[in-house]
């Protein structure tokens, strides 16, 4: 009988190895990696050639099927990144940081889809039962027909939810589930894994719609192995600064709805409350024209939103000038400087950089190229842009700028707003009417000698 090839893998990262050592090679973390027991034995191990299989029933692709239907909770941000509500037997895996509000936003939307008619049951691995109603009593929820449990065993939960078939059942967190069956400690790659499998499973056979709270590590990531996120229907995270009040729930992955999509949260000292109009919450409090100001016009998902650039150029103390950032790609700023010194001839040696996006917001979108150059070249030069300007557009690392896609969207939403002037690359789709003044520039050169002069 062959030997049973013993497996390890990394409790942070997730990676494999056929070996202990003391340091994780995937992410350097040390005393992470653990030994990998096989879920199951016997007959699962033997071959599979030796027993017939049901015969698989095939459709082809012109086979039409009804959309399926969706339950909406009545909170349209979540409903938003959702994909317009929650559809049945879906699995979804929530992610944040602790204490960012992960728990305060899933009793809120099990109150919400409970009061909606949907059976609903709310099982806590992390707080006693009192302790969530509690949180139920500061937030006004008493009243809403939500079933509470605490438990930790996976095998009382799936007992449990078999015998009561909720219409949705929310699990926090994934990490304190316990499988007896599998020979390792709580939040270990084994148990995750396993927790994670059977209770995707049971959603999909039961038609049960499942919420998992997943914990992160300090790179942000949903701790455990990267396959609980392809076992489920829709990861979302819920991202935040502890200094700011807003929070932002993000749809990394959907197969049910767009994904990027965002949902905008503000909290309160009565739990979160919906921000339906984003772009003038995050410019609120925008003061008047400062050097390194800049408004950008990005779309996140299918939502425009604006936002503000703050950049700061000041003469370094230090050998090595100090490249900082928050709510942007570190990456793509140090692309941006060096376009602008190489395409433009405008040196950042010798000085400290500091880029901020405001009001805590993370933005990927690459259109946000043209308003950073902006920002910096502002602060740089100490010249303020005027205040009802918007500024969108890709760099190319020959200095080129590169029209981006929804422009009519973005204009839209920045003449909403009250703002009367968009500086856009020049191939910028903006219509026939864009109900605001567009200025087209050709490359970053160009932009740079026109409206600051330099060069």
């Amino acid at each position: 009988m062959a030997k049973t090839q013993t497996s390890y893998s990394c409790n942070s990262c997730g990676a494999t190895f056929t070996k202990w050592s003391g340091r994780c090679d995937g992410c350097g973390e040390w005393n992470s990696i653990v030994e990998d027991k096989p879920l199951s034995s016997g007959p699962a191990s033997k071959s599979l050639g030796a027993s017939r299989g049901k015969g698989l029933s095939l459709t082809d692709l012109s086979t039409e099927e009804a959309p399926p239907q969706r339950t909406i909770c009545g909170m349209s941000e979540l409903d938003r990144v959702l994909g317009g509500g929650l559809v049945p037997g879906s699995a979804i895996l929530v992610g944040g940081d602790p204490g960012i509000g992960k728990s305060t936003l899933l009793l809120q939307a099990a109150a919400r889809f409970s009061n909606s008619g949907l059976d609903t049951i709310y099982i806590s691995g992390e707080e006693a039962a009192a302790q969530v109603r509690m949180r139920a009593q500061r937030l006004g929820l008493t009243d809403a027909p939500v079933r509470l449990a605490a438990d930790t065993n996976l095998r009382n939960i799936l007992t449990t939810l078999d015998a009561e078939r909720p219409q949705l059942a929310i699990i926090d967190s994934i990490q304190t589930m316990w499988a007896d069956n599998v020979d390792s400690a709580p939040g270990s790659v084994s148990q995750v894994r396993a927790a994670a499998h059977e209770l995707t499973t049971f959603a999909k056979t039961r038609g049960i719609s499942v919420v998992l709270v997943g914990h992160v590590t300090k790179d942000g990531q949903i701790a455990g192995p990267r396959v609980v996120e392809h076992m489920v229907d829709t990861v979302l995270y819920f991202e935040g600064e502890r200094g700011h009040q807003f929070r932002i729930l993000r749809a990394v992955k959907n197969r049910f709805g767009p994904a990027d999509e965002i949902g905008v949260f503000e909290m309160t000292g009565g739990g979160l409350s919906e921000v339906l109009n984003p772009s003038a919450l995050f410019l609120s409090d925008r003061e008047e024209p400062a050097p390194g100001s800049v408004v950008f016009a990005g779309i996140e998902g299918t939502r425009p939103v604006l936002v503000e650039f703050q950049a700061l150029v000041a003469p370094s103390p230090h050998s090595q000038p100090r490249r900082s950032v928050l709510g942007w790609d570190g990456g793509r700023l140090a692309m941006i400087l060096a376009v602008l010194e190489a395409r433009c001839g405008i040196p950042f040696a010798g000085l400290d950089v500091y880029l901020n996006v405001a009001g805590g917001m993370k933005v990927s979108d690459p259109a946000a190229d043209l308003a950073v150059a902006a920002a910096l070249l502002s602060a740089r030069e100490d010249a303020s842009l005027p205040k009802d300007t918007v500024v969108f557009g890709e760099i190319s690392l020959s200095g080129a700028l590169r029209p981006v896609g929804q422009t009519e969207n973005r204009l839209k939403e920045a003449q909403k707003l009250g703002f009367t002037s968009v500086i856009a690359p020049a191939r910028s789709k903006t219509g026939s009417d864009p109900g605001i003044g567009v200025q087209k520039m050709t490359d970053l050169a160009g932009f740079v000698g026109e409206i600051f002069g330099a060069g």
